[in-house]
């Protein structure tokens, strides 16, 4: 019998030299921010930020410890701990009201939550800052968890709401006939189906905390509870700015993000694309 031969596949010239050109774009400021961060603060400006540094040095992480920037990690962590944790606390059960509930006021809650997706954080930093004050929580990490919680929730509630309708109507019909109620149901059954977009949810949510900026602006003010974000300003003088320095705190703060996204990525693009938990 003759046996044919499966036609060799050419190569996709135009996808690759297009993936060239984007690794490039993202890969040079990559390179430069870690090239000017193992350099000093005069070799850069004796040499410029095109020339290949002469001096090569890790002073900037020493001085990065002396900054306090240690402490500037761990109120970052608390607050992208906690903001994942009470996201999960209101959203998994909203997500499951919503999509069990046969009422009217499940389906008004769900579209409210939606309208919430259209108002950003800055057309409201006012109306916050006056209940942030009012409530005694002005320059606490508390102060900065609320409102990222806040602004985070509805995309939450969609991306969940979307993984519970995923779930099979045969696990709780065969749940309720066990006669598990709705907590039973929703610990045995749904979550562990919809860990898929739950892990999503908290990427998400984390990417949030970690990297925001806006909040811990204006409701932040003593040195003791200072994040990441608000310590790189540390690094800009009145009339110069260390770029050494602030390069080697910018690529330290990113560390955390970078492996974060490296191991879970699957599951966060899978979670935004309404995949679902399977």
């Amino acid at each position: 019998m003759a046996q044919h031969s499966s036609p060799t596949a050419r190569p996709n010239w135009i996808a690759g030299g297009l993936s060239t050109i984007w690794l490039i774009i993202i890969g040079v400021p990559i390179i430069s921010m870690i090239v000017w961060g193992l350099t000093t603060e005069r070799a850069f400006r004796d040499a410029g930020p095109l020339a290949i540094p002469t001096v090569w040095t890790f002073d900037n992480v020493t001085e990065i410890i002396d900054r306090g920037f240690l402490g500037y990690y761990w109120n970052t962590a608390i607050i992208t701990v906690a903001s994942i944790a009470l996201s999960l606390v209101l959203a998994l059960p909203a997500a499951y009201a919503i999509v069990r509930s046969r009422s009217w006021l499940a389906s008004a809650s769900f579209r409210m939550f939606l309208l919430g997706l259209a108002i950003p954080a800055q057309a409201v930093i006012i109306p916050l800052y006056l209940i942030i004050t009012e409530m005694g929580l002005y320059d606490t990490l508390i102060a900065v968890i609320l409102p990222t919680v806040a602004f985070t929730l509805p995309l939450v509630i969609l991306i969940l709401s979307g993984a519970l309708r995923d779930v099979p109507r045969d696990v709780y019909e065969a749940m309720t006939l066990d006669g598990a109620g709705s907590f039973r149901m929703l610990v045995n059954a749904v979550i562990p189906i919809a860990r898929g977009s739950i892990s999503a949810v908290c990427i998400f949510v984390g990417l949030n905390a970690w990297n925001s900026f806006i909040f811990p602006l204006i409701f932040i003010r003593s040195e003791e509870n200072t994040v990441v974000t608000l310590g790189l300003r540390q690094f800009q003088q009145e009339f110069a700015v260390d770029i050494p320095g602030l390069m080697m705190a910018v690529l330290i703060s990113a560390i955390p993000v970078f492996l974060l996204y490296l191991f879970a990525r699957r599951w966060l693009i899978a979670g935004l694309a309404g995949a679902g938990g399977r």
